[in-house]
This record gives C-alpha cells, structure tokens and sequence, in this order.
C-alpha cells in the first residue's frame, strides 16, 4: 500500500468523524469496526501477542484498536510481557511490595497497572519506521508521556533504549502496529530519584541533593482540574480539545563523572571549589545580583540560592521537560537526517532561548547544521550583524564552541536528563556575549505549559484524534492555565493555539485567540540594557486592533503604553508600513528596509517560511521576508530592562464593538541597541 495514501486517508477520515469533543474516551456507542484488519484483529491472531492483548483487553481498549481511528501500537511479544512482569514483581526498590501485583503472573496485574502498560504502547497519529529513524522522535502516547526512538549501530530502532522494533509498518485499516522485543520501560521516579540509580553521575548527583535542588524538581502535575471555559469553540463552531489537567517537567543537563575528572574534578568538595572560583565574583556580569545587592556564598550552607554551588546546579535545570529532539524545533518526524527543517531556509539554524533555575538567567541551545550537533552557549562574535547583504557574513569568529548535549535521553516521570560535554556555567561570556544578540524568543518557549504537555510538538492529526475524531487545527485553553499568562476580563479572552502546520508561522505555530481581549503575558528575563522591542506578526482582515503595554509586574497600573494601537487589519501596502517585495529592487530592499523601520515596521526574517508546499524561491517569494502572504514585525519602541525585573506584554483589544478578532503572539524580539545601531555592519535578515 502507499504509505502517502494511506496516512492521507487516514487523516481525511479521522476529521469526518464526530465522537465528541473534549473527552478524553471514546463514546462506545459511536464505535463502529471494519470490516478489514485492524489493531486489535491484527494483534488477536498472532499467537506472540496473546499476552498483551489480555492486557489491552483487561481495561477495555482492545474496543478502541477496533474502531475507526489512526493509531500507532507498540505490541511488546510474550517473552517481554513475562520478563517485565517477573522485574516488577521482583523490584526490590518497589514502593508498593510487589508494586501493587497480587501474584507474578499475568493475572496479578492490577487494573492500573494494565491501564498504563497499554496507554504507554499506544499513540494516536502514525509512526512508520522512517519516521521514527533519522536522528530519532520522540512520540506522546496514550499515557500522556513520551517515548524516545533511536536507530542503534546495528540500524534497529529501539525505543527508550531499551526496547527494539522486530516487525515494523504492520499495515492495518486504521494504523500501524510494531512488533516490540520488551515492554517499553517507563520511569515511575523523579529526576533526583533516577539520578540516584545513575552510576557515572555520582559528584553531580550529590551536588544536586545536598543544595536541596533535588526537592525543587519532584513535581509532575499542578494537581489542579482546570474549568473548561464556557466557548470551547473554533470560529466554525466547531469543538475544540481544551485540556483540563496540565503537567510539570524538568530538564536537567548533567557533566558525567568522567566529564568532571577531564576538568579536574574527582570528588564533591572539588566541584564545591570549581564552583566557588566560577561565581565568586557573579555580581560583576550577573546584573540581577547587582541590582538587588546580592553577594555569592562560598561557605557550606548549598541550600542558599546564592551559594557557588547551588547558582552552579540550578544553571543546569530548565523548567520545561524535552527530550534531546525537542530541544530546538525540528520537524517531529520524518525528515532525513542531515537535511533542513521544512520550515528553515537559506541556511537559518535552529536555536532556542529558556529560563534556568539559576533566578532570572537563560542558555541558549544552537543546532548549527539542522538535525546534527545541539550546543549550550555556543558563542561567535557579531552573530546577529553581518558584513553581506542577504547573507550572514564573514564577520564572525567561534570564540566558545559550546557544550555538546548528548544525543540520549534519560528519562524520569517528569522529566528528562541530558549529557554534556562540558563544565556549564553562568560567567561573564553568557551576558556579555552568547545573549548580546538579536534575541528571538517564540511564545512556547517561555510558556512551558505547551511543551510540558506536549502541545508544542504535536500535529493536528495527533489533536483530532485526542479531540474524538473532531477538530486538530486549534486547542482551546482554561483561562488560568497559564501560570505566566493573566487574563484581566476572565473569559472575555479567549486562549487558543494554532497546532503546527502550514502557516507563515515561526516554527509552524501561534499562540492566540480571540474576543474582547484584555491580557498579559510574562516574557522571558534578559541581561540588563537598552533594547529595540518587537513584535512579529501578519496582516489580517479578521486581526484585531490592539494596544500594547510594558510593566514591571502584572498590576495594569504599574504598566506604560507602547507606541500608538496596532491595527493588524492595514495591509502591507498601506503607505503607514509601506512594504515593498525587496527582490524587485536594486539594492535588494536596503534603503526600504530603512523607510519601514523608520515607519516602526520591519519585514519579516528571512530565515524560515510558512506554507512548505507554496511554489516560489527561498531567496526571494518562498520566505517570511519576501513571501507572497505578508509577514512583518512591529518595532514597539525602545525599552531599557532590569534583569532584576519581571516584564509583563499586555494586549488590549481597543474595537470594543467586535468580539471576533484575533490577537496573536507568535514571536517577540529584544534586540541590544548596539546591535540596531551599529555603524561598523548590518543586522542580518536571519
């Protein structure tokens, strides 16, 4: 069968159906089967499975591999069904004697037990063998927690490191089932408890448990059921998913024991004074301790925030959890490996910005060459300004390579633990050098709800499917589920997000809604200084009018307007921007790039485009700066920030008259003004 059919099929029938929206099971009453093989016919006549369709069977979703759908099953054979039975019951660090077995038997599983074995192997979308290869996936289940695939030395593809396909692309009416060697492993531990089972990760291990950071990474869920606001609906009326539990997760980066002995540490007290000669003088790049009078401990308490150590660890731990795939956008599956993203042309690269435990600092993540080497803290001079129309430049020399991240998951029950290379550390060339660019920072990155819960990786098939056969393109949000987003007006704004898909989007999805909206968003912390602020966004018939502000906490009293309202209804020809297709032009659009700033407009970068399948040349049509449908951003104005400070962005819808236009954050840019009004060269297009 071809598989592009197929999965198009698929996909066209999943969004036919209507099983409901916002449920998380299926109503039984509108489950039909086929008539041809399905998952669950497909796993009932093969003898090797019997025993895991006891389990499916057990909790009643042999019913669902039944129906119409698209689903992916990961079917582990006998022998690894009795082996992960045996290793449970037998678990000597089991919390629960036996962890909750009755008998070592099949029969001795609980209820829940069978539930979470069966979820884990279930996914909704479609992952062939291709797309789990490359440089690897990683693939939300059932469960709500993701595996990790990697095609190992031998060319297997193995799942959590652990558990090898050995009959791939099964082909069935409604998805694909893999035959597995074991039953996927799952960790039940937070990360400070898997970190005590990792052997090579002794010094690093203490030095998290005895600064007490170890308890700041236990949480996995907010434990709160969140209301569904009272409109969950797209703007054809259709039901949107709206989530009402939300999860929390940890990264965390972590210098083996080995790593530690090529810099000289062979035990705790020598990463107690590596970390004292680091950050005994963090007040003089470290503006945030400046600006509050802080001084570094180097004495024994670790616990305290402002001890070497404890800064060096909390440097370490992002609070967002992602797999090494997830570290930067790259399309989720099914990209060769080594070649561009879809969405990145002319050479832009992959990178992303996020906050650390260390109070009010970033690390930036760089993938060079899209799908190979991910860096920490890579840092070239003049890395956003260039010597080349329309190019990057020569001007740049790699003064830090970075710290490599391992291409290896560990994984915890909320979270994930990542390899490096290197000693990671918050000095002076982190503020002064790796963050003294253009920085581009898109909303998901600093609103860890979207990738925590996996919504900043999923695809509209995955959402459909999650969504009862109903809408994917769009999820709707509890007002309050944000814990850095405040709505003023309460369920006058409407939260909604644009699943990734072909929009001239960066990285393929947004962040917004709709309504008589009245909100803030809290931004990410940046190193003290004057900065260009701006806003990308796209004009629009349906876009609202909007006032922005800027304030130092979310008290709207507390906030400064900035620049005159926006209306995103003005086109881009409208002599107020003023936009011209700079491929027309003789200078390539220089001079009008500087009659557009000078309105308070930019074009938008040439980096990466939206629409894959759109006809044109990336050079010209066929990216964000020159792309048929216009994008552009919005120069705000200058601000000068405290990384001392919180910064709330707040939007207000100012048409009181139509509740029905949209507001949208996609990306903001704070950008040095020493970058903006460097006279030696150009801020690139990138």
């Amino acid at each position: 069968m071809n598989k592009t059919i197929f999965k198009s099929g698929l996909i066209l029938l999943a969004a036919s159906l209507a099983f409901g929206a916002c449920n998380k099971e299926p109503d039984d009453s509108n489950l039909y089967t086929f008539t041809g093989e399905t998952v669950e016919t497909f796993i009932q006549k093969d003898s090797d499975l019997t025993a895991f369709n006891y389990i499916l069977t057990r909790v009643g979703l042999d019913r669902m591999m039944a129906s119409y759908g698209q689903y992916t099953c990961y079917a582990p054979i006998n022998s690894g069904v009795r082996e992960y039975i045996d290793s449970l019951y037998n678990d000597p660090e089991a919390v629960i004697p036996h962890n909750s077995m009755t008998e070592n038997s099949l029969e001795g599983l609980s209820d829940s037990l069978c539930n979470d074995i069966a979820r884990f192997h279930l996914t909704n979308g479609l992952y062939s063998i291709i797309e789990m290869g490359g440089s690897g996936a990683t693939i939300t289940t059932m469960l709500g927690r993701p595996i990790s695939s990697k095609v190992d030395s031998l060319g297997n593809t193995v799942l959590n490191d652990a558990s090898t396909i050995i009959s791939e692309d099964n082909e069935v009416t409604n998805g694909l089932v893999h035959k597995v060697t074991r039953v996927v492993p799952r960790s039940a531990r937070s990360l400070g408890d898997t970190f005590d089972r990792l052997e090579e990760y002794t010094i690093f291990n203490e030095a998290l448990h005895r600064t007490g950071l170890a308890d700041s990474v236990v949480r996995s869920s907010k434990n709160k059921i969140f209301t569904k606001p009272a409109d969950c609906n797209d703007t054809d009326g259709s039901l949107l998913y709206c989530p009402t539990e939300c999860k929390v997760g940890y990264t965390i980066f972590a210098e083996s024991d080995a790593v530690m002995k090529a810099n000289g540490i062979n035990s705790f007290d020598d990463l107690v004074r590596f970390a004292n000669n680091v950050y005994a003088n963090a007040p003089e790049w470290y503006d945030y301790m400046r600006e509050l009078g802080l001084k570094v401990s180097t004495g024994n308490d670790y616990t305290n925030r402002f001890n070497a150590l404890n800064m060096f660890v909390a440097y370490h731990i992002l609070f967002a959890s992602m797999a090494q795939d997830q570290l930067v956008f790259e399309d989720k599956a099914g990209v060769p490996a080594g070649t561009d993203k879809w969405n990145y042309v002319n050479g832009g690269e992959p990178y992303d910005y996020y906050e650390t435990m260390l109070p009010s600092t970033l690390l930036k993540i760089w993938e060079p060459q899209p799908g190979k080497v991910l860096y920490i803290n890579r840092y070239r001079t003049f890395n956003t300004l260039t010597d080349e129309i329309g190019k990057m430049g020569n001007n740049h020399v790699l003064v830090n390579p970075g710290i490599m991240i391992e291409r290896k998951d560990i994984t915890a029950l909320n979270g994930y633990i990542h390899p490096i290379n290197g000693m990671l550390v918050y000095n002076a060339q982190v503020p002064h050098g790796v963050l003294n660019e253009r920085l581009r920072f898109e909303a998901t990155t600093f609103l860890p709800e979207f990738i925590n819960n996996g919504f900043r990786y999923m695809y509209m098939n995955e959402v459909s499917a999650m969504n009862g056969g109903g809408s994917g393109a769009r999820l709707a949000f509890p007002v309050d589920y944000f814990d850095n987003v405040i709505c003023y007006n309460g369920e006058q704004t409407k939260l909604r997000y644009n699943i990734k898909g072909d929009y001239r989007a960066y990285q393929a999805d947004a962040f917004q809604g709709w309504g008589q909206y009245d909100l803030a968003v809290k931004l990410p912390p940046v190193p003290s200084g004057l900065y260009e602020f701006r806003l990308f966004y796209s004009p629009m018939g349906h876009g609202g009018m909007m006032q922005f502000y800027l304030g130092t906490s979310r008290d709207v009293q507390k906030m400064e307007a900035l620049s005159i309202p926006l209306d995103v209804r003005i086109q881009e020809s409208d002599p107020r921007i003023g936009w011209t297709a700079f491929y027309q032009e003789d200078d390539s659009g220089v001079s009008t790039d500087e009659a557009l700033h000078n309105r308070g407009y930019m074009r938008g970068p040439f980096s990466f485009c939206g629409h894959p399948g759109d006809d044109g040349d990336t050079k010209t049509t066929k990216n964000c700066r020159g792309d048929g449908v216009v994008t552009l951003r919005r120069v705000l104005g200058r601000v000068n920030i405290k990384q001392s400070d919180e910064h709330w962005f707040r939007f207000k819808n100012v048409i009181n008259d139509d509740s029905d236009l949209k507001w949208q954050l996609d990306f903001v840019e704070f950008v040095p003004v020493s970058i903006v009004d460097n006279d030696q060269y150009s801020e690139d297009w990138y």
